[in-house]
């Protein structure tokens, strides 16, 4: 069965940025796109909101722009539009349920000037049952890195794999950098911690770093890897994203007390990388 790429498609040029981020995933991939436009109300830009009789006329007329758009770029990739009427998260959630990557665009109309990213995009990237990347920047044309945060300590596998196809796809290097920080010990000591034993630190991280990698390595043979070993999880991973093609994350996919959350390093990437973050649900 052919793959699917599905894009969240609002009218906002974040989405359509991401709309046609998508296609060329898809086109990589070898998979068809499905648009999906997806809100309880719909505006049609002269009232605040429109009943949903006019839920056809107003959807169909975003999907179709979108659409129209990919298609003169890319004849050959087959392209599906869809309008629901359900709240976005849900929505969007929902029709994921059948895709193999979900895109969407970091703010849309419902976004504030001052925000990084919309709720919207926060939110289904916490809840999506398949990976989801939000699109803020195109990411660097021509860029040869991927880059992944990688836990050393208790690596992902579901992560890495996804991160090894992506740099694969684009015959790109993938750059694995796992962030750590100095054991609290060293904070209740006063004063500067001695280079030397940072060192020693260091290495065991990478010796971590490497065996986490190691069996996605042997998969993947042709992928070239960076090892990237830094103190701070979270900026190393925003400082490396500069112009990276794509970063990738992981999330906890079973449920917590309030839903599926995204955690700080996740959550830093999604507001602060510079380029597109692909969040992949795992464990």
């Amino acid at each position: 069965m052919t793959s699917t790429v599905v894009a969240g498609i609002d009218g906002s040029a974040a989405s359509t940025a991401a709309a046609r981020w998508a296609a060329e995933e898809a086109v990589r991939r070898g998979a068809s796109l499905r648009l999906v436009h997806a809100w309880p109300w719909l505006t049609d830009g002269v009232s605040s909101f429109a009943e949903p009789d006019d839920l056809p006329a107003a959807a169909q007329r975003t999907l179709a722009e979108a659409a129209d758009g990919i298609r003169a770029d890319h004849p050959d990739l087959a392209v599906q539009t869809d309008a629901v009427l359900d709240a976005p998260v849900d929505g969007l959630v929902a029709a994921a349920a059948d895709a193999d990557l979900l895109v969407l665009g970091s703010r849309g109309h419902g976004g504030f000037a001052g925000l990084l990213l919309g709720s919207v995009s926060m939110a289904v990237a916490g809840r999506s049952p398949v990976p989801v990347v939000v699109v803020r920047e195109a990411g660097s044309p021509g860029a040869a890195e991927v880059v992944v945060g990688v836990d050393a300590h208790a690596p992902e596998e579901e992560v890495l794999a996804f991160a090894f196809r992506e740099a694969a796809l684009r015959g790109a290097r993938l750059r694995a950098v796992h962030g750590w920080d100095l054991p609290p010990l060293f904070g209740y000591a006063g004063g500067a911690v001695p280079a030397a034993e940072v060192d020693q630190l260091e290495a065991l991280e990478a010796k971590l770093l490497s065996l986490a990698l190691a069996g996605q390595r042997e998969r993947h043979p042709g992928v070239a890897v960076v090892e990237d070993v830094r103190l701070g999880a979270a900026r190393g991973l925003v400082e490396s994203s500069a112009g990276a093609a794509l970063v990738v994350v992981g999330r906890r996919g079973r449920a917590v007390e309030f839903g599926p959350r995204l955690g700080r390093v996740a959550h830093a990437a999604l507001h602060h990388a510079e380029a597109p973050v692909a969040v992949v649900p795992h464990g």
